[in-house]
């Protein structure tokens, strides 16, 4: 269970930080499509970021931030699970 959890973390932090690297802001359908295929697999690590920055603002709750870890950490265990069912 730990091993799918890491494993979609770091595919997520992959993949989050290369389009960050590679990416503008996305013009067109077809550039749109392709910013959600990737936030499917880079959400659990952007969530995380956006969220962890909110909740050290005081911005948002402790039970706000606690369901969007708890919803990262389930997004990240099924992202891991995908890969371990590919590879």
């Amino acid at each position: 269970m730990l091993f799918a959890f890491a494993g979609g973390l770091t595919l997520s932090g992959i993949i989050a930080n290369s389009y960050r690297l590679i990416a503008r802001k996305p013009q067109g359908r077809l550039a749109t499509w392709i910013y959600y295929l990737v936030i499917l697999l880079a959400g659990p690590s952007v969530l995380i970021e956006n969220s962890t920055r909110s909740f050290r603002k005081k911005d948002c709750s402790r039970l706000a931030y606690g369901f969007a870890m708890a919803l990262a950490g389930y997004w990240a265990f099924v992202l891991g699970l995908a890969v371990m069912d590919v590879f």
